[in-house]
Parts: C-alpha cells; structure tokens; sequence
C-alpha cells in the first residue's frame, strides 16, 4: 500500500506541473500588406507630343502652295 501511495503521489504531483499552466492557444502575428499605388494621371507625356503632330498634320494639309497656273 506504501507503494501505491508513493506512486499515486508521484503521479499526481507530476501530473499537476506538466497541466499548471492550462491550454494557451498560439498567437500569429499578421502583418498587415502595403500595396503601392501610383496616383492616377492623363498621360500628359503621350498628349503633348499627340496633338504636336496633328497640328504639323494640319498645317502641311491646309498649306496653300500649288503651282497650279490656271489664271491665264
């Protein structure tokens, strides 16, 4: 019976040590994802040059230069 009793309070006493602190369950840490945007803009660096060339367009089409000698 001593035995049993040393047993059982060895046991116990170790089995009391292992469960002292209860369940925690695992914290994860997130950290948060940054997305970098670019503001939005019109492209004025395509615009520029674009209407550039339609006004040289414009002004070779509309040039009034003929040597047409229909007058005579």
């Amino acid at each position: 019976m001593t035995k049993f009793a040393t047993f059982a309070l060895a046991l116990g006493l170790t089995a009391s040590s292992a469960l002292a602190g209860g369940y925690v369950a695992p914290v994860v840490e997130v950290e948060p994802v940054v997305v970098d945007e670019k503001p939005a803009s019109s492209n004025a660096g395509l615009v520029v040059p674009a209407l550039l060339l339609l006004g040289v367009i414009a002004a070779v089409a509309s040039d009034d230069d003929d040597d047409d000698d229909s007058s005579n």
